[in-house]
């Protein structure tokens, strides 16, 4: 078993939640994807922006593990949401400015847009959780 597959294994284990692997799993493609930028191209500006917050991505759904309150945990979530955005954006300019091939950006945007797609939802979930639970302690 390679080396990358053996910390995923182990990562999957501590971590079984859809939106903890796949925002771990999408800054690993950003890291990837800006060493990319950085080799071939030598793009240093954009590629630091998308690096910041594609990387944040999983950093507050880290955070969200021990959020001290539910507000505290819609908080960590949706700021993670915002950074998912901004990321699509930053994403969309290195397209757009020819740094990235139509099928690279393509994929990853996917990637993106799914995560943000699981931050709404799981964004949702609690708020509706938490107004069932105010519904029935009065």
């Amino acid at each position: 078993m390679k080396n990358e597959e053996r910390r995923m294994k182990n990562f999957r284990k501590r971590h079984n939640s859809t939106l903890h692997i796949k925002s771990y799993l999408f800054a690993l493609r950003i890291v990837r994807m800006v060493q990319y930028l950085r080799n071939e191209k030598q793009e240093f500006i954009l590629s630091k922006q998308v690096l910041r917050s594609g990387t944040a991505i999983g950093a507050l759904v880290r955070e969200s593990e021990f959020a001290q309150s539910p507000a505290d945990f819609i908080n960590k979530l949706s700021v993670g949401l915002k950074e998912a955005n901004e990321t699509d954006y930053w994403l969309n300019l290195l397209y757009d400015s020819d740094y990235m091939d139509e099928q690279s950006f393509t994929s990853i945007e996917e990637d993106c847009n799914e995560l943000i797609a699981l931050f709404v939802s799981s964004i949702k979930t609690v708020k509706n959780n938490q107004k069932k639970n105010e519904g029935s302690t009065h």
